[in-house]
């Protein structure tokens, strides 16, 4: 994609959300936050798919539910097709949220067990009264049929269905109101893997389909290079690098990013034998109290003593190949 010549659907500035941590019985005070998000920034372009890697517990799915107000932010901004979310209340909000929707982790706790799965997808509609109860059974036949099950299944349950078929009723639920922009968190995680290529399948067709824009959270990065145009690697509240996908796989600059990649198996024995790993040392930093100037200071093979004083910033090394390194070249 010609990202010159593309329109940006969403822009993020500067995202921020810390979660407060409490004390006391009667009288709850804080004493303390979890820095979930900190000062997160990237755009999204109209028709591509931005994947969002790091490892469990950096803040991923936290970004992907502050990005659609599920969580409001702490501060920062989310401009989606030109309107500021973070501005938006009440009846304003609830129109936009039909623009964008979201395709849960697990499909055997996002779906109501009490609900048939063609109550399911119709809430949407029924819930923002786009359609007639004519018009909803209509819709409910083709979206499961666009998804590939068959029609008929509108009257059964939800535990009726494998993993791989929930997922499907999930994705056909987001798509309902016909939204502009789907966050997938992690919607293949819980599946098994002979099911999970159907499912990036899919929702690539569907992509291709109805012109969707998509979030790809993840932590499988061979998964996120079959999908994404781009990627954003995150560690512990902050985005460390963003760039094209098959720049950021075959010339990683940040070295959380390279310790990352050489992670990732390899099926000739000979080349995996032969190749460097990056092995990091200690545990993940606490959210609730970072490290002082770089996140990534206390694992880093080539740390220096600048990377304490100072979070290092945000800045384009190549054409639109962004890192947060102050040693990276």
């Amino acid at each position: 994609m010609e990202k010159a010549n593309a329109n940006v659907l969403l822009h993020v500035e500067n995202l921020v959300k810390y979660f407060p941590i409490t004390k006391g019985i009667f009288i709850q005070r804080q004493v303390g936050a979890v820095h979930a998000v900190d000062g997160v920034s990237f755009d999204i372009y109209q028709g591509e798919t931005l994947g969002l890697v790091g490892e469990s517990g950096c803040g991923k799915s936290t970004t992907g539910r502050t990005v659609l107000q599920l969580y409001r932010p702490t501060s920062g901004a989310v401009n989606f097709d030109g309107v500021n979310l973070v501005s938006l209340k009440g009846e304003k909000l609830r129109l936009m949220r039909r623009k964008m929707q979201m395709i849960f982790q697990d499909p055997y706790a996002s779906l109501n067990p009490r609900m048939t799965v063609g109550e399911i997808i119709g809430e949407p509609l029924i819930v923002h009264k786009v359609a007639n109860q004519k018009e909803i059974q209509e819709r409910i036949s083709n979206l499961l049929e666009v998804v590939g099950l068959n029609a008929g299944f509108a009257n059964r349950y939800p535990h009726e269905f494998s993993g791989g078929q929930r997922q499907r009723i999930g994705v056909a639920r987001a798509l309902a109101l016909q939204p502009s922009f789907i966050v997938c968190d992690e919607p293949i995680s819980a599946l098994d893997v002979s099911i999970q290529a159907q499912v990036v399948n899919l929702l690539e067709d569907l992509q291709s389909q109805f012109n969707l824009t998509y979030l790809f959270i993840a932590h499988d990065l061979s998964m996120v290079r079959h999908i994404s145009d781009r990627v954003a690697v995150m560690y512990l509240g902050a985005i460390v690098e963003l760039t094209d996908r098959d720049e950021l796989y075959n010339n990683p600059l940040h070295p959380y990013t390279q310790a990352l990649l050489s992670a990732i198996p390899i099926p000739d024995p000979v080349a995996d034998a032969s190749r460097h790993r990056t092995i990091l040392e200690g545990d993940v930093p606490s959210p609730v109290n970072p490290p002082s100037g770089c996140r990534f200071r206390t694992r880093c093979p080539i740390a220096e003593a600048q990377c304490a004083e100072s979070r290092p910033e945000f800045r384009e090394l190549g054409p639109g190949h962004f890192v947060a390194c102050h040693l990276a070249k």
